[in-house]
């Protein structure tokens, strides 16, 4: 079975490079480079691949956010990011996303290939480290929320972490589909509960039990 690619980067000679391996590997087709977030999205609407390689960081979007929004379209279509750093919570962002694959740049060409060829068939392929991060920061935000469940109810919540994320009651209301004087409510009583008088304290309390 042909695997085909897309690959998105935005530094010039990488992406040379990465396109000339995959051309002169069989079993890979890779059908287009992109430097940018808009061409990405342009090519997997267009080419249908079965993989997407793409950067963290891409000029005009970050790739997250690009990853975010396929996974909300209609397109079937797996994701590698390739990185040449990622921390635990873009780790975290990643997984949630449906990333299937997560390597660094300076992975050996094999493995790589080994990487494509194991999420073309379902599986998933994770860089070790930041792997490690993601999953002990995923414990600790599922204990939290656990401990939080007996505080505040489901949707006290929700406003908690769109508050404490920098968003106001209006952004919030219109996130939450409520009405502002019920957002306003809502922070009243997070406050009382958790004994706050303000965001900054509120944002405190979540970053650190990694709520966020």
């Amino acid at each position: 079975m042909t695997i085909k690619l897309v690959v998105a980067d935005s530094h010039p000679l990488f992406l040379l490079g990465l396109a000339q391996l995959l051309r002169s590997e069989p079993g890979f087709k890779l059908l287009a480079t992109c430097a940018t977030a808009e061409e990405t999205i342009n090519a997997v609407w267009k080419e249908r691949p079965d993989i997407l390689i793409v950067a963290i960081n891409l000029p005009d979007r970050n790739g997250l956010e690009l990853i975010k929004e396929l996974k909300n379209s209609s397109l079937e279509i797996k994701v590698v990011i390739l990185a040449a750093a990622i921390d635990e919570n873009q780790t975290i962002h990643a997984l949630c996303y449906g990333v299937k694959g997560v390597v660094l740049k300076d992975i050996p060409s094999h493995l790589l290939l080994q990487c494509l060829q194991k999420v073309a068939a379902g599986g998933m392929w994770m860089e070790k480290e930041s792997m490690v991060h993601a999953f002990e920061k995923m414990l600790h935000r599922e204990a939290g929320m656990r401990r939080l469940a007996t505080i505040l109810t489901a949707r006290e919540t929700e406003v908690m972490r769109c508050a404490a994320s920098g968003l106001s009651n209006q952004q919030i209301a219109e996130q939450l589909i409520v009405r502002e004087g019920t957002v306003k409510v809502h922070v009243h009583n997070i406050y009382r509960k958790l004994g706050f008088t303000n965001r900054v304290d509120l944002t405190l309390y979540a970053q650190k039990r990694c709520l966020l």
